[in-house]
Formats: structure tokens, sequence, C-alpha cells
């Protein structure tokens, strides 16, 4: 049996905006208007299609984007309804990657909120065709002006007004068209709204603002501009197909009106979307990692790229897929390209939030769902035996925050470590980190509410107990003067001894520095430490006091110091050590004792050369409403943060600053606090600088008290 829909007939969309903005209700209205649901559910009442699983309906608000499709005029439309809160982005960034068009939800009550912004920016990154509605135009603090004057000061003129209201809060009942210069009047349940014509009084705005749309599409095309000063007009025909071209190139983005929570205007959404929205087939062929063109045609090979994967109890892992090329049948056979392993497509299925359909085949283009691909992850690339196709990967973003995860039970770590994994190959925006050097396992996630969720699936799903704690800070430890030193390690208990004395001097190492002096250099070595920065190591021995042979030796006791530095206990960095003088034993000196000899000769240079703690500094930035700047760079100067620069994008700030990330534990919690949620912010590593001396002090003492306990 033939796929139900070719590839000319399937609409991906994606809902995206602020938390609170109505997505999970227009997608409400979308599946009853087109008849998938008999009544519409709501998020208060927790029955909604998407928002199914049930720690979305515990906490009242999207976490996990959801599948969801509609039939309408001939049209399969696929719905992704995203979650607004930027703790994850994963699942907003992954919806994106496979849909044809974006509708972007606005707050009519709020305006344009920080989420928003934020998810412009990933709209950008992958030119989606993109739609402007604003919703919630029936609450009582609903404002259309001004929040299409916001949208427009943030995203440009190419906003362009498809629809405006008559009356906005508890009258919102009318919608003025100036597309189809049609005035759409609904009763107060909403749903097939009454065609009128434009009243007098509204004809001269609404005749205007069509110019203004017919001149914004024209100008995008010069045979349509041709046509429109020949006619001053264009046909419908015409306005469909420039609008088309100009949404592909992310030239137009139209703008229309709603209350998703009541019905109105949802189905009008829908038409716009079966005539003007693209295909995928109509959107520029996606480009391989090899720099090749596929385009999106039944008719070429089978290829899918895989970009959220889900566990569901008792049944295993589910694997969503958009097919890029070919059709894709049950029973297939194909490549993975990036684990080379061959998976068999079992079954395949169109979703509906939390239930499946089964179907035999699905075309390119098409969205669907398959189970038990063994050795198939996110951001994997299948295809037909005998072709080389890899298709270009999701970019997830950076964590912005870490904490420390422990077994409340002993003897759990396994276990632990299986339910991570699990979350990990769910959600390509957390990363696990075993750190040796600090002693805990580490997650590194997007906020305070993403972590929530995390230990949520492993106390639900793994049945366990988890704590997190505050992560230990990979501090680095470095020199601000020159020593030497020397030590003679001699060992006799009867047999052959152990015996090797070493001169040293260590020096604080820096790119383009002198070679040391008053030394003879035989021989110089540049060690790229593995925990950064570098070690570099002089031969300057004379005359044979110590044998070339043991020089290695010397080495490896001075980097298995520099491993457990003596102020913290942290690695050592950018060091220079010269062995220039020493003594030997015919019989008794082996590399042992050399090893030895150079470790402790390196420890008491180290504490004579004016020993430096080092913290890791970060890049910071903040972007937060204008009004709550202040607020925000109050709370960044008791951070030790230096404030960079700022710039300003539209009603939001960008603060730049540096700061230490011992300093940053919990920021999430506390930025989302000083701002309700309204400011976003990225960090990133940016380098190692000198601790104050106060807190080098104490940082020095508690690890000298603990090391003390630890030897009791």
């Amino acid at each position: 049996m033939p796929a139900e829909f070719d590839t000319n007939h399937v609409k991906n969309i994606v809902l995206l905006g602020h938390a609170g903005c109505g997505k999970t209700s227009l997608a409400e209205s979308m599946l009853f208007e087109a008849g998938i649901i008999g009544r519409r559910g709501s998020v208060t009442s927790r029955n909604t299609v998407s928002d199914y699983h049930e720690l979305e309906q515990e906490r009242g608000n999207t976490i996990f984007s959801t599948l969801m499709h509609s039939r309408w005029r001939g049209y399969k439309i696929n719905i992704i309804d995203t979650p607004g809160f930027d703790d994850f982005s994963g699942e907003v960034i992954s919806a994106l990657r496979v849909s044809d068009t974006g509708i972007m939800l606005i707050n009519g009550a709020m305006g344009v909120e920080v989420g928003t912004d934020i998810i412009w920016q990933y709209t950008e990154q992958f030119k989606t065709p993109m739609i402007f509605a604003i919703n919630q135009l029936d609450h009582e603090k609903a404002d259309y002006d001004k929040t299409l004057q916001q949208v427009k000061d943030h995203f440009g003129s190419k906003v362009v007004v498809v629809q405006y209201p008559l009356q906005v809060g508890a009258g919102f009942h009318e919608i003025v068209d100036v597309l189809r210069m049609t005035l759409y009047k609904f009763n107060d349940s909403g749903g097939k709204p009454e065609k009128l014509p434009i009243p007098d009084s509204e004809k001269e705005k609404a005749e205007r603002l069509h110019k203004e749309l017919v001149e914004a599409v024209a100008s995008n095309d010069e045979t349509l501009m041709e046509h429109y000063f020949d006619k001053g007009e264009l046909g419908e025909d015409e306005m469909k197909e420039g609008m088309k071209k100009a949404m592909i190139n992310h030239d137009l983005f139209p703008l229309f009106c709603l209350s998703a929570e009541r019905n109105m205007g949802s189905g009008r959404l829908m038409g716009f979307i079966d005539n003007v929205c693209p295909s995928a087939n109509e959107m520029p062929p996606q480009i391989t990692r090899k720099g090749d063109r596929l385009p999106c045609s039944s008719e070429g090979p089978a290829c899918l790229f895989v970009y959220k994967v889900v566990t569901e109890p008792h049944v295993g892992e589910l694997s969503f897929f958009k097919v890029y090329s070919g059709v894709v049948k049950s029973g297939m056979e194909l490549v993975n390209e990036n684990t080379n392993v061959s998976e068999k497509i079992t079954q395949l299925y169109v979703v509906e939030g939390n239930k499946r359909t089964n179907v035999n085949e699905l075309s390119a283009g098409d969205i669907g769902a398959t189970l038990k691909l063994r050795n198939t992850h996110v951001n994997n690339t299948l295809h037909e035996k005998g072709r080389d196709i890899e298709l270009q990967p999701i970019v997830f973003p950076s964590p912005n925050m870490s904490m420390a995860i422990e077994p409340v039970n002993k003897g759990e770590d396994e276990k632990l470590s299986q339910a991570l994994h699990q979350v990990v190959e769910e959600d390509p925006t957390v990363l696990v980190e075993v750190s040796s050097e600090l002693k805990q396992t580490i997650i590194h996630c997007q906020g305070d509410m993403h972590l929530a969720v995390i230990k949520w699936k492993i106390e639900h799903l793994a049945k366990m107990d988890v704590r997190f704690t505050k992560p230990k800070i990979a501090y680095r430890e470095t020199i601000r003067k020159g020593a030497d030193a020397q030590y003679r390690h001699k060992k006799q208990s009867g047999g052959a001894g152990q015996f090797g004395e070493v001169h040293m001097r260590i020096e604080p190492f820096s790119e383009g520095m002198p070679e040391p002096s008053g030394l003879t250099i035989r021989g110089r070595e540049t060690h790229e430490l593995p925990w950064g920065g570098k070690l570099v190591y002089y031969n300057c021995i004379v005359g044979g006091a110590i044998d070339v042979r043991f020089l290695p030796s010397i080495l490896k006791g001075v980097m298995e110091k520099m491993q457990e530095g003596p102020l913290t206990g942290s690695y050592v960095r950018d060091i220079r050590v010269s062995v220039y003088d020493g003594k030997m034993h015919p019989v008794d000196s082996n590399d042992i004792s050399f090893k030895l000899a150079g470790l402790q000769a390196f420890r008491q240079a180290f504490k004579n050369a004016d020993p430096q703690l080092l913290e890791p500094i970060y890049h910071l930035e903040v972007m937060c409403p204008d009004e709550l700047t202040g607020a925000v760079m109050g709370d960044l100067q008791t951070r030790r943060a230096i404030v960079e620069g700022m710039e300003s994008e539209g009603h939001f700030t960008r603060i730049i600053a540096k700061v230490p990330i011992a300093e940053m534990h919990e920021y999430s919690t506390s930025l989302r606090s000083i701002t309700q949620g309204r400011a976003k912010f990225n960090m990133s590593f940016n380098s190692y600088l000198a601790v104050p001396y106060e807190l080098q002090k104490k940082l020095t003492e508690e690890y000298n008290k603990s090391a003390v306990y630890e030897e009791v």
C-alpha cells in the first residue's frame, strides 16, 4: 500500500514561542478543526494531545517536543509543539531542524518576551520560513497595536500584517483579513467564522494594509513587481507563489491574529499553511557533510535523519525521524552512516502525541517514528545500502549549569551510570562527565528546570534516589618566580639500594621568554599538558653528573607531582624545569630513584617559587529586558564579575562579562528570580586567572585541614 500522502502534500510545522503564549492550545484547536479529535482539551484540565507526559501535566507546561499531525484539504500537516523555556532549547532546535515552517506565537498581553528573541535566533540559524501569530487577544490586558509595534521593532520591516482585530479583550471576536479582504466574525465558542464584508469604517485601514502586503510580496520578485506596476494589483495565485518564495528566502513574515484557547483564527491559519507554506520539496535541498545536494524527492534514494529519541517503558526506544529522500518502507534495511551498522525498519508509525498508528511507508518530506533501532542515535543518518550520505548534524547549545550527582544509597553507582546513559541518549543537551580530577560525576545541563527534569527521570524511571551537590572547582596551580632545589633520594635495605640526587631550577613559563640564564642547554622538550598549559623541560647536565638515560625518570617524577599541586592538590601548569646537576651511584642508581628525587626536588622548589592558585574564568553573556539591567548588573558585581560591555538589542540589553565559575553556582535560579524568567544567559570557558590572595589563603587552609584529616 503506497504512502497516503506524497511529498507535495506534506507540510511540517513547528509551534514556537515563550512559555505561556498558547502553543499547546493552538495545537489542540488545529487538531479539532481538522477533525482528528472530537473535543478540545486544555492545559489546565491536563487532557491535551500534546503535553501528555506525566511530568508536563504535573508542572503545567511543555517540556518535551511533541509530534502530531492533521489532515486538511488534501494535505497532511505535521505539527510539532515545543517548550517555551530556554532550559529545553534542545527540543526546540531539533524540531526546527526537521520543520519547513515555524509559527511564532506572541502573547497579546505580554508582547515580545525574551524567549521569543532567543527562539528567533535559532530560526535565523536554520532560515526557517516564519509566520507570526499574536495570540490571546481575548485577554483583558491584550494590546494588539503595542504588540505589533514590538514585533516590528524586534524582527524588522519584513513582518507584514495579514490580519488585525477589530477589538481586543473580552469582546474579541472579529478579525479583518487584508489578504482576502474579508471580515471573519466568530461566535463565543469559536470554530468556523461567518465571512462578512469589511465595514466602511475599516475600509481605508484595510486597503492601506492590503497595499502594504501586496507591495511587500512584489518587492521580492521582479516579475511580480512588473505585474503590480502594470495592474496595480496581484492575483490570488501570484500572491500565493510570491509569499511562498519570499517566506522561503526569509524576506517576508506574515502576521495573523488568534485566540487559540477559544479556537478563533486557527482554521484560517491552517488554510494559509496548506495554500502558501512550502512543502519539504519546495525548500532548498539538504547539503550533506561532504557538500553534496540531496533534493527532497520520493524518486531519490531512501534516506532519513533521526532528530529525537524517546524511551518508553515496556517498549524501548522510539526514534523520531524525517524522510529526506526516497520512500521508507516497513521491513526495509538501511545503513547507519554514522555507525556503519545495518538497521531493519520493522515498524513505521505516524504519531499523535502518545498515540502511534502503523503505516506501511512514508514518502520524502514526511515525519514519523520507528522502534528498536539498536545502534542509532540522535543526529544519525540512515540510507539505502551502497550509498554515502551523511546529513548535517544538529548543533546543540553548550550547557549553562553544572551539578555533581551521586546515588543516595551506596552500591548504586552502576545503576546511576546506566540511568545517566539513558538520559544522555534522549537529550543531547545533557553532558555527563566522570571527572577523575575532581572525583565526581558531573551533569552539565541548561538550567535548574532542566536539572529538575533529569532528577525526575532518574528517580521515576530508574527507581533510585539521587542527590545533587555543588561541583568542585578545577583550580590550577603555578608559580610567580624562579627557585632552585636539590634532593637526594637514598635507601639501603640489604642487597641493591636506591640512590639518586637531582638539582633543578623551576621558573614560571610564558611564550617567548628567554632561555634559562647561566646554564648550558643540552636539550629541550615542550609538553602540552592534558589539563591545559605547558611544561618545558631542559637538560642542562654538564660532565655526566647524571646519565642521560635517567632524565625521562626525573621528568616522570615532575609530571606526577604536577598532578597534585601543594596548594590545593590541583593540577600544575605553565612551568619551566631545568635539571642542571646531581649525582648517581654506579650500582644503586636506577629509574625509580631518580623519579622520586625529581618529584621531591620539584616539590621543594615549587613551595619556594611563590605558588599561585588559578581559577577558571568564563565568558558570560546575559540578555535581559532593558528595565532589569541594573538588577542583573548588581547581582553580577556580587559574583566578582568584570563587566566588559553592554549592547542594546531591541528592548533587551546584552551584558558581556568575565566571571569566575566558582561564583556562578545556581546562577540560572538567581537570574530567573531576579528577572521573573525574562532573561537568558550563556557561558563558555575563557581562561585561568589568579585567585585573590585572601581566597587563595582560605582554599589552601581548607585543603591542608582535609589532608590532615585524611591522614588521620
